[in-house]
């Protein structure tokens, strides 16, 4: 059986000398990654680029890829979109950009009209800050999405999980796709089970999506048996209709090369029927981001 094409929903390039770009969590010596630490360093030897990333994924059915912001404290946001584009004009990748901006900003509109001046700009991704998911700036910002046909790509814990199903269910208009299952960033069983009732209310919103990736950032000696919990409660959760598969590479390759880390969840889906797995694998990620 013919494995289902794929869409890498979560991926990052990077050019340490680009002159309008800086990269705060690598070019920042005094950085120090919450949840990654000192390992991150390791990236900042070199830029990735689309070469190299073009390099990781030969032969693993990877056909298209969706940039995720990874410049952090450029003067101007919309120019990291500016390059990206570029590089898809030239190489074919990216397929679509999801680029940075201030939601709380009131002047955000402004901002996601440059971003929408390149043809495969497709959403937003915002870390916010502080308790932002239950502010009015910010609601006001979310809504706003919806209006330019963006996809809120948000970083949410399980903590947080019950106030971003408030915000989506008073703005279903707005697509949500939930970053790295929820970024969990401990393995106790406590903490799984606070987890699990966090991704089962979000699913309750059906305007929220999950991506299955990043599994790695916090269990770095990770195996194929290791994230199949995570990964088979996001499935019953949300359904293959709402679940999205991706590699967030280059960073999960600090701890797997490619081909072992999409081999781990092909082993995991392969539960799901052919159709089901292809939903996950890339069918969900292009309806969603329209590629």
């Amino acid at each position: 059986m013919a494995k289902p094409s794929v869409v890498d929903a979560h991926m990052h390039l990077y050019d340490l000398n680009h002159p309008d770009l800086f990269y705060e969590h690598l070019q920042n010596p005094d950085f120090v990654h919450p949840l990654i630490g000192p390992q991150l360093g390791k990236l900042a030897e070199r830029s990735y680029e689309v070469s190299d990333y073009l390099a990781d994924i030969e032969g693993h059915g990877v056909d298209k890829s969706i940039h995720i912001q990874c410049a952090m404290g450029s003067e101007d946001l919309a120019d990291e979109t500016k390059w990206l584009q570029g590089l898809s004009d030239e190489y074919g990748h990216p397929h679509a950009i999801v680029g940075e901006a201030d939601l709380c900003d009131p002047q955000v509109g402004r901002l996601l009209e440059r971003h929408c001046q390149y043809e495969n700009f497709r959403g937003i991704r915002d870390f916010g800050s502080d308790d932002y998911l239950t502010s009015a700036e910010f609601a006001r910002g979310f809504s706003m999405l919806a209006d330019f046909d963006l996809v809120a790509s948000l970083d949410v814990k399980w903590e947080d999980m019950e106030k971003l199903a408030k915000l989506s269910e008073s703005h279903p208009e707005t697509l949500v796709v939930l970053d790295h299952a929820g970024f969990p960033t401990e393995r106790t069983q406590e903490y799984f089970e606070n987890w699990q009732r966090g991704i089962k209310r979000l699913a309750e919103c059906e305007s929220v999506y999950c991506k299955v990736s990043g599994l790695g950032m916090c269990d770095n000696a990770w195996t194929t048996d290791s994230i199949r919990p995570w990964v088979v409660h996001c499935l019953e959760s949300f359904t293959p209709d709402r679940t999205i598969w991706s590699s967030n590479w280059p960073v999960d390759g600090l701890w797997s090369d490619y081909g072992t880390m999409i081999e781990a969840y092909r082993e995991v889906l392969s539960v799901l029927s052919e159709r089901d797995q292809g939903k996950v694998f890339g069918g969900n990620a292009e309806r969603i981001y329209r590629i």
